[in-house]
């Protein structure tokens, strides 16, 4: 029903689904809108790019005060320790100095989702890293996945306009699972490899503590000599790289929402302290054009059978925050704050997000003096001739703010590069300005098969099933078509498979890339298996044998195993046992082990479910049954892989069990 206020909006609306030429906003008709302004097609970005430019900072500024991605994060404190120098490739000094503990902050995020949905859903996790060193801050900032969904920084807006909630009805939240995302991915090839990562179970972590870490780009170290290599970082964790299986994560999601940040914090908390080592991958710059992919491609990585990854040092979270909004909310991360023997290659998704984060913590955090909010403030003096500006909490004296002066012995001065300054590298640059893309990056489904090739069995099993997932979620049957033709030119029987499970024609042509490559590092099959901090919970039904009980908690103590005893209701057991969570607070979901102890010859209920959950999760069971007959009709064989009968088996292989976390075997 029309009426004063809705006739006021229609002189403001705007349908772009109309036919109408791109333009600026002041009018100007664009040709190109997918390539940056490049001084060659595979140099740096021109600033001169007016349209970049407006283009991304009218992106950056659209969410306030919310990140506009990465906005659903947790963080923790923690610190760095080199294992030897590197002297030979960087002059950093935290790289340089194996004696040197640096200060590090750590901030671990989703990308599509806002600051109020679940930690589990399927999504890149941002791995974010402030190292506070002596020479001032030097952030990582990457992902749990090594490539990206772009190869030029000004889709970038593009790619989240498409991923985040569809603007007519703003659903769905905290999902891709729909038409405008599939329709970009469709649209744009590039995403091939990524997408792939992405329908992976990369993309539901059992933990932060369990995934690996990226800085994505292409970065150069440059030694005291101002000779350069390449480089790539790496974060491996300790505890080994480990997912949910998909029902899971979605039970979690209505359980827990805040699964993650609450495994994180309570294994601070408890002093199981989470740890990664960092990698390094090197190439000489001489090396540059010798791979078969361009290094400087976001979309590609360096395979680790190719390029090994040189383990240098530690980073160790030992403290959580003291106040989520003041450090966690508050950090401001900018992949442009380096420090001497670090520097930048023409990497074009790089290149932009030199402009853009900065540019969006001034719209989030109120102006340009968010480096003075104390989480972001270095741990070294820090002195310039800039002034003023929204909440400056800095009261500067004396009577100059500019350089040169003599009034002040021009002071503050800059410091030569024998002294500490900072020194661009100099790398040559030449070519024509133009937009475009060097042919170098046309590859697109090449490493995207090798990342298929290299999975596990049950692990391309999951991939064919996140596919269906999320085509099966979509309405339009020309966004499915052209997701499965990108299937096409990867693998030719997942694109059949995923078709006929979402009622998808499949291309008459068959363009599978013609590859068998693999590469091992690329299979969380292949990863560490611990025990260590993973849950068991202990369930209750009827009378328990209570000295045995405490032999085994006693075990799962010396293991580092966490525990929780679950029962009917809350009650005291003997010793320093009681029993914690009940079958209404706890989920088998939650837990990475169950033990059951059932003195009856009737499993009841609530229990029944627990195991059978588990069971269905491939995750392991421990039984302690006074009656062997009592799961007889229950969905459990007790007799396959990852079911451990405690009457005939140790509690050793039990746990065991626990560090193998899953069997993919089971039927």
């Amino acid at each position: 029903m029309e009426n004063k206020k809705t006739n006021q909006l229609k002189k403001y609306a705007i349908n772009n689904e109309k036919h109408a030429g791109l333009t600026t906003n002041q009018g100007l008709k664009m040709a190109e809108d997918e390539f940056s302004l490049k001084s060659g097609l595979r140099g740096p970005t021109l600033m001169e790019d007016f349209h970049f430019r407006e283009k991304m900072t009218h992106f950056d500024h659209e969410r306030i005060p919310e990140r506009v991605v990465h906005a659903r994060g947790v963080g923790a404190h923690g610190i760095f320790q080199l294992y030897e120098s590197l002297g030979k490739y960087t002059r950093a000094d935290f790289l340089t100095d194996p004696s040197k503990i640096t200060p590090v902050f750590v901030r671990f995020s989703t990308v599509q989702r806002s600051r109020g949905s679940s930690d589990t859903v399927r999504d890149v996790r941002g791995f974010a890293t402030k190292f506070y060193t002596d020479e001032g801050n030097f952030d990582l900032v990457g992902n749990n996945m090594p490539v990206f969904f772009i190869q030029d920084a000004i889709k970038f807006p593009d790619f989240v306009h498409a991923v985040k909630p569809e603007p007519h009805n703003e659903i769905p939240q905290g999902a891709s699972a729909h038409d405008t995302f599939w329709d970009f991915i469709g649209q744009n090839h590039e995403s091939a490899h990524m997408i792939m990562w992405h329908m992976s179970d990369r993309a539901i972590p059992r933990s932060l503590r369990m995934m690996e870490g990226f800085g994505v780009h292409t970065f150069r170290l440059v030694n005291a000599e101002g000779k350069a290599h390449f480089v790539k970082f790496h974060w491996k964790p300790t505890l080994g790289v480990h997912s949910l299986v998909w029902d899971e994560a979605q039970k979690i999601a209505g359980k827990n929402p805040d699964f993650h940040r609450q495994d994180l914090y309570e294994a601070i908390e408890k002093g199981d302290f989470p740890e990664w080592e960092l990698g390094l991958q090197i190439i000489r710059e001489e090396d540059e054009h010798a791979f078969d992919f361009d290094i400087l491609d976001p979309t590609k990585i360096w395979p680790e059978e190719e390029v090994p990854v040189k383990i240098v040092g530690k980073m160790t979270l030992n403290r959580n925050v003291d106040n989520f909004f003041a450090e966690t909310e508050q950090v401001a991360f900018h992949p442009g704050h380096v420090v001497p023997g670090i520097d930048f290659s023409n990497d074009p998704l790089l290149q932009g997000r030199l402009f853009s984060y900065t540019d969006t913590q001034l719209s989030r955090l109120g102006g340009p003096n968010f480096h003075q909010i104390p989480i972001n403030q270095p741990v070294c003096p820090f002195h310039n001739n800039q002034r003023d500006g929204m909440h400056q909490m800095t009261i500067h004296h004396g009577q100059t703010s500019y350089h040169r002066n003599g009034l002040n012995a021009n002071q503050p001065q800059p410091v030569p590069v024998e002294k500490g300054g900072y020194e661009h590298y100099q790398e040559k640059v030449e070519g024509n300005k133009i937009r475009g893309r060097s042919e170098s990056f046309l590859d697109f489904y090449s490493q995207a098969k090798l990342f298929y090739n290299s999975l596990a069995p049950y692990e391309q099993q999951h991939v064919k099933d996140a596919f269906s997932f999320e085509l099966g979620k979509c309405k339009s049957d020309m966004v499915k078509y052209n997701a499965i033709d990108l299937l096409n030119h990867i693998d030719r029987q997942l694109a059949k498979e995923v078709a006929e499970n979402i009622g998808s024609l499949l291309p008459e042509k068959n363009r599978e890339v013609n590859s068998s490559k693999k590469s091992p590092a690329l299979s969380m099959a292949n990863t560490v298996r611990k025990p260590d901090t993973k849950s068991v919970a202990v369930l209750l039904n009827g009378k328990p044998n209570e000295a045995q009980l405490s032999d085994w908690i006693k075990t799962f103590v010396q293991h580092k195993i966490n525990y929780s005893i679950v029962d009917k209701k809350v009650y005291p057991l003997n010793g320093m046992l009681k029993v914690t969570d009940t079958y209404d607070t706890a989920d088998p979901c939650l837990f990475d082990a169950i033990l059951l102890m059932s003195s009856g010859p009737i499993i009841d209920a609530p229990v029944l479910d627990f195991i059978e959950t588990t069971y269905k999760h491939y995750k392991p069971l421990g039984l302690a049954l006074d009656d062997h007959q009592a799961l007889e009709k229950s969905r459990v064989n007790t007799n396959a892989i990852g079911v451990y009968d405690l009457s005939k088996s140790s509690i050793q292989l039990f746990i065991e069990g626990i560090a193998q976390v899953r069997f993919w075997d089971r039927n």
